[in-house]
């Protein structure tokens, strides 16, 4: 049930910086209070709340919306390369940012926004600046003076035959989530990239043996996680099965096997008790291009150093922008710069009257 709470928030230093005395009982969400925000967060994963946690320390009027809170980051088993942190979940990180942007003044939304425009204000006495309204899938409207787009992504698919089929009858996208079904069971992944190594990894720890199908020549994940994948090998617990693709997944109720678009120990056809899809993700910039926002071949918002897009007024970082390399902790850092630069933005429009 959402809590609606609203708190002050103080000035605190590393020594006298107060805990709650029961993290429980912190509000993860607050509703809406204001029928106009400073700033207006699409999005619920770190990327979105790190943003929620610098605005609220600019004293702007935040508000944050998720369709999920956490983001795809939740769905990662270990986390390694976030500064400060050694080791620890994607759920642990995402719920650690989460509850630092709650500590200050800010409001959070679990619900999907299906639109946002952009309108003219009719005050005379208003700035020149446009308001943006959002309109969440409940019918909830509110007013922005700016947007920060942290949409994120959603998995990509192999667009093959069989795969809707069976969705969720061993085709799987989230090895953390799913990867529990399959215990001594014989495993496919599909994909290259250090994304896919970690999923073949985790999915190790559940089934007899998983084989990872790539297109390439060689798998292409971070050094640490090569080696990871090759004691694996070692072990005889991950194959790879390079230069092939899959042309078809078949079954019954379940996924019984997959048809290779060459032979693989002199058959076509190989037999696996469930597929992993590991072979990327597609941006969530629908709403962003249709206010007007400009996006590359990819359908990633363009973004320059400020996190600024083409239009002023709206922002745009983590996963959905064009950025080549994409983590968590750079995710964050076009977080904080969108916010000041929205920061700057109202600022600057608050001395410039209509005529």
């Amino acid at each position: 049930m959402r809590q609606k709470t609203k708190t002050k928030s103080v000035k605190k230093t590393a020594q006298n910086e107060p805990k709650p005395a029961n993290d429980a009982k912190r509000p993860n969400t607050r509703t809406s209070t204001h029928s106009e925000y400073d700033i207006a967060i699409i999005g619920g994963g770190v990327v979105g709340f790190a943003a929620a946690m610098y605005a609220g320390r600019f004293r702007m009027k935040t508000i944050l919306f998720g369709d999920k809170m956490g983001g795809v980051i939740i769905t990662t088993d270990v986390v390694e390369n976030y500064p400060g942190f050694k080791r620890l979940t994607g759920q642990e990180l995402a719920d650690k940012v989460r509850e630092h942007a709650m500590d200050y003044e800010v409001e959070m939304e679990e619900e999907l926004v299906k639109d946002i425009g952009k309108q003219e204000r009719n005050d005379a006495k208003s700035v020149n600046a446009p308001v943006f309204k959002v309109t969440t899938e409940s019918g909830k409207v509110i007013n922005a003076k700016t947007v920060l787009f942290a949409t994120g992504t959603k998995w990509k698919k192999l667009g093959v035959p069989g795969e809707e089929q069976f969705a969720n009858k061993g085709v799987h996208y989230c090895a953390l989530c799913d990867g529990s079904f399959f215990k001594n069971k014989i495993i496919g992944l599909v994909g290259g990239s250090d994304s896919a190594a970690k999923d073949a990894l985790v999915l190790t720890q559940y089934g007899k043996k998983v084989y990872i199908i790539y297109r390439g020549d060689q798998i292409h994940p971070e050094p640490v996680n090569m080696e990871r994948v090759q004691q694996k090998i070692k072990e005889g617990k991950i194959e790879i099965i390079n230069n092939t693709n899959v042309k078809e997944i078949k079954g019954d109720k379940f996924v019984k096997s997959v048809l290779l678009d060459k032979p693989y120990k002199g058959k076509n056809e190989f037999p696996l008790d469930a597929l992993f899809v590991a072979i990327g993700h597609i941006p969530l910039s629908d709403l962003a291009v249709k206010l007007g926002v400009k996006v590359d071949n990819k359908n990633e918002i363009i973004i320059d150093r400020t996190s600024s897009t083409n239009m002023p007024g709206i922002y745009a970082a983590g996963d959905v922008v064009d950025t080549k390399f994409k983590q968590a902790i750079t995710g964050v850092g076009e977080a904080v710069s969108a916010v000041y630069s929205a920061y700057t933005y109202i600022g600057e429009q608050g001395t410039k009257k209509k005529k």
